[in-house]
């Protein structure tokens, strides 16, 4: 693949690093006083999922790989794994609990999701800017405790644990972000 200058490597692209394939989690160009500029960036390697930091000068590159992004739907978990159905193809992906982990309390079934592959590998999985959820378990509001935003702890449909206003209660469906998680409306 082609060599790509630090400089313009972005969070999300892929790179090689040591015969690994790499995602960006974090790029910082620095040029301090009287200095080369260098470039402080963050990558973890798919395969050992380990994370390095790596510091390079701007004129610096890296071996950039290809990443393929397909819309895939959630089906069902089992002992093996979590399954993605292609929409159109029907083709049946396990992906691995490793994967998953960072998003599991993001997975409905019958929801789509954007599947990342490289070298014909899952790499990641991206979720939507915000997911419509249902609330599973709720705390009743006290009555009178309402001076400033006052928010309670709300369970969702998959287990996620959401800060809400008082006035939301079981089966009723929110919007939320899932960058932090936090609460951003009724859906």
């Amino acid at each position: 693949m082609a060599s790509t200058p630090v400089i313009n490597i972005r969070r999300g692209q892929a790179v090689r690093h040591n015969g690994d394939v790499c995602i960006v989690s974090g790029t910082e160009l620095k040029t301090p006083p009287r200095m080369a500029s260098y470039v402080q960036m963050t990558i973890r390697s798919l395969a050992s999922d380990k994370v390095h930091n790596l510091r390079m000068t701007s004129n610096e590159s890296m071996e950039s790989v290809v990443l393929n992004k397909e819309d895939y739907e959630y089906s069902y978990k089992d002992g093996d794994g979590f399954h993605f159905l292609h929409p159109e193809t029907y083709e049946d992906v396990l992906i691995g609990e490793k994967i998953v982990a960072p998003v599991k309390d993001y997975l409905i079934e019958g929801q789509k999701y954007v599947v990342v592959f490289t070298d014909d590998a899952v790499a990641a999985i991206e979720l939507p800017a915000a997911m419509s959820m249902l609330v599973a378990e709720a705390p009743e509001g006290v009555k009178g405790d309402s001076a400033n935003n006052v928010y309670k702890a709300a369970i969702m449909e998959t287990g996620l644990t959401v800060q809400v206003p008082l006035f939301i209660n079981p089966g009723e469906r929110i919007s939320v972000k899932t960058e932090d998680g936090t609460y951003l409306g009724r859906a």
